[in-house]
């Protein structure tokens, strides 16, 4: 039996923002390194004088080498992985035909997606902390159907297996904002942007260790840094 603590972001999620992806990424880490891995994090801040919140849209020139050794350490630490699911065309969701009618309803689901991959990787009597990014006032509301829905999934009916499904601030959590990070540049590639040349450096520097386009899925076994790329389903005209 071992005991993993996940932390949750998304990015682009409102139904009616401008952009045409959005993005949901997750970092899983055992519990009994939790506290040694957020201690590195913190200590990679310190050494390169970049002691605020780490986060991806905070990477520009000046801070390049510390991104650099962000990923470094990411890649050569066995006990991180990350999984990203990017949803592409999400403006022409057909929440009516496929989703109850409801962008919530969507959702529960792709967070279940997410999700998924890792807990059904899981041995008898793993158990698994899920922590989420603050971002909206429903959020309580939507952790706890969505904690139900894993539950369901699971067979497991008094949620022995998710102990705790809690809301978090990120600049209180060094793991929450790795998620952060990894998920913005997995975002940035996703939506075909170019503005930022020291953003474009990183992307390419992460897709060099992962082996891996960013703005495509790569295959569901791997691990370490896992894609997938979600296209919708539409309605077929009768």
């Amino acid at each position: 039996m071992a005991e993993y603590n996940i932390y949750c972001d998304e990015s682009c999620y409102l139904q009616n923002d401008s952009f045409n992806v959005m993005g949901f990424g997750c970092v899983c880490i055992p519990l009994n390194k939790s506290r040694e891995i957020s201690f590195k994090l913190k200590s990679l801040k310190q050494q390169f004088n970049c002691t605020q919140e780490l986060k991806w849209t905070k990477v520009s020139p000046k801070n390049v080498n510390f991104y650099k050794a962000l990923v470094d350490y990411f890649f050569e630490t066995k006990d991180i992985n990350f999984r990203a699911l990017v949803v592409e065309n999400k403006k022409s969701l057909d929440h009516e035909t496929f989703n109850m009618g409801s962008h919530d309803a969507f959702y529960y689901k792709m967070y279940y997606y997410l999700l998924r991959n890792i807990i059904d990787h899981r041995r008898s009597g793993d158990i698994f902390n899920i922590y989420f990014d603050i971002k909206d006032t429903h959020g309580s509301y939507k952790i706890k159907q969505l904690k139900q829905v894993l539950a369901s999934y699971m067979h497991d009916y008094k949620k022995y297996t998710l102990p705790k499904f809690q809301i978090i601030r990120s600049n209180e959590s060094n793991p929450l904002q790795l998620d952060d990070f990894l998920l913005g540049a997995v975002m940035y590639k996703s939506r075909h942007l170019e503005s930022s040349e020291a953003k474009k450096e990183i992307v390419s520097y992460i897709e060099s260790k992962a082996g891996c386009n960013l703005g495509v899925s790569n295959e569901p076994w791997k691990t370490k840094f896992n894609l997938f790329h979600f296209i919708p389903s539409f309605k077929r005209e009768s």
